[in-house]
């Protein structure tokens, strides 16, 4: 008979690469959501140049790290974390996330309600509340990608964000974002696991299409949510952009014989889609977000009174709980939750609720002296240590 207290339920994989505030951040949920289950967290570094792992050496030394000498890029990390990984599951986590308490015990009973299961996404929401539609998607054919890619035709973007299901409802999708993708590792082995032919991006819809010719059902999972700020993993720049073409043009050569009239087709999509990325990319600019009417939302009073030296806002507000008649008020412009005061999961729910695109919010993760957040998922998000 097995042993259960040495039988590891899941397996958590995450490959960073100089994000390290934003994976102190996701680490700290992540203990705090593995509270109640056997799991084990596996960091891959791919050749970070900040404090990354020393960070992760000093404050989680239960983490099992890996750190790579080079950038091998996302799949291969991510292949390198699920070969050591002893869990029945495993979770592909990106670094830039936070998880609510009872995020990985809700996906565990779900998948362990469900036949013939091949990997469950959850419902996925920016730095300010609002919805991914990349949580849930379709199979990006190629009538169906040249149509979203070039917005010639409407009528096909249901298909590729897998609009027959609310986003508040669960049920079966094809393809997952690898932001979070959960299954059982011996399923990730059966497919083996990322095509390492993809640097980053892309990487996911193959995964997600492998599984399902397999014959397996993937899902969306929308009564568990996370924070995914976006915009953290990687830049959003030029080279982005090429990995991105690159990626596609894989997908496509791998799985869909093109006659030469769509292979035109498509590659006049991509290209036209790299264009309006490319000019949307020179336009867009870092902005220092100028906090001027601070709620603070926690029940600190000495991190509140460093809050104020540090920002000098116009006015600071003191909440120890999530009071909406504040919120909504026109006087905030900016939000910081505390995690040392209030749950992640009652944040990520209070961010939903909330849904005011005047507002900024910020976050301090438990037992840290910063703030981080992100109001754009193209650049960087906002840290500042206090």
């Amino acid at each position: 008979m097995a042993d259960k207290k040495n039988h590891i339920d899941l397996s958590i994989v995450i490959v960073s690469y100089n994000v390290r505030y934003f994976l102190e951040q996701c680490l700290q949920s992540v203990f705090d959501a593995t509270k109640n289950i056997n799991a084990e967290v596996i960091v891959v570094d791919n050749n970070s140049h900040d404090t990354s792992c020393e960070m992760i050496n000093e404050k989680y030394a239960k983490v099992k790290l890996i750190a790579n000498k080079q950038n091998t890029g996302f799949s291969k990390a991510n292949n390198q974390g699920v070969a050591i990984a002893k869990g029945e599951y495993v979770l592909i986590l990106n670094p830039d996330t936070v998880a609510a308490e009872d995020t990985f015990t809700e996906l565990l009973n779900f998948a362990k309600s469900r036949n013939n299961l091949g990997a469950i996404g959850i419902k996925l929401i920016d730095g300010t509340g609002v919805f991914l539609p990349e949580s849930k998607r379709g199979i990006p054919t190629p009538k169906v990608s040249f149509n979203k890619l070039t917005g010639i035709s409407s009528k096909q973007t249901g298909k590729y964000y897998a609009t027959h299901l609310q986003h508040d409802e669960s049920g079966v999708v094809e393809i997952l974002v690898g932001a979070f993708m959960f299954m059982k590792k011996a399923i990730y082995a059966e497919v083996k696991g990322f095509d390492e032919d993809y640097f980053m991006y892309g990487e996911d819809i193959d995964l997600s299409y492998k599984i399902h010719k397999k014959g397996y059902q993937n899902y969306y999972y929308s009564e568990a949510q996370i924070i995914h700020y976006k915009g953290e993993s990687t830049k959003k720049d030029i080279k982005y952009l090429k990995h991105f073409y690159g990626a596609m043009k894989i997908f496509y050569k791998k799985h869909f014989k093109l006659n030469l009239i769509y292979d035109f087709m498509m590659s006049f999509g991509i290209r036209f889609w790299y264009s309006l990325k490319y000019l949307k990319l020179k336009t867009v600019e870092t902005q220092e977000k100028q906090i001027k009417n601070l709620l603070y939302i926690g029940s600190d009073s000495a991190t509140f009174a460093k809050l104020k030296e540090k920002i000098k806002p116009t006015l600071a507000i003191n909440h120890a709980t999530i009071s909406l008649s504040d919120i909504l008020s026109n006087k905030i412009d900016t939000i910081i939750f505390d995690n040392n005061s209030i749950t992640n999961k009652n944040i990520i729910e209070a961010l939903q609720k909330i849904n005011n695109k005047e507002l900024s919010f910020r976050f301090i993760p438990k037992g840290c002296s910063f703030y981080i957040g992100s109001d754009n998922s193209i650049d960087k998000g906002d840290i500042v240590l206090f």
